[in-house]
């Protein structure tokens, strides 16, 4: 009955010392989880203002200043127009 009674108490501790494991295991793995969403947040923000930064840089009157200012163009008189018009494509 002794025997039996030592078995048990070791398959008790060993059992414990399992479930303690896991558990800190499953924690350290949440709190790894909790960063990452935090991070893929940030990256979410950071993207958002990048956005925000290219329609700034390709917005037409920012195109214009600079054509204006540092590439010296400037907007054609009406004489100065050329129109083109297509042929209508393949023919059938």
């Amino acid at each position: 009955m002794v025997r039996l009674n030592v078995i048990l108490l070791l398959a008790l501790v060993f059992c414990s010392l399992g479930v303690v494991t896991a558990q800190h295991k499953a924690r350290k793995i949440f709190q790894a989880l909790e960063a990452e969403q935090e991070h893929a947040r940030q990256l979410e923000v950071e993207f958002g203002q990048l956005q925000l930064e290219l329609s700034t840089w390709g917005a037409a009157p920012r195109i214009e200043k600079i054509a204006r200012e540092k590439l010296k163009m400037n907007t054609p008189e009406t004489g100065q127009v050329i129109t083109s018009t297509s042929t209508g494509g393949a023919s059938r």
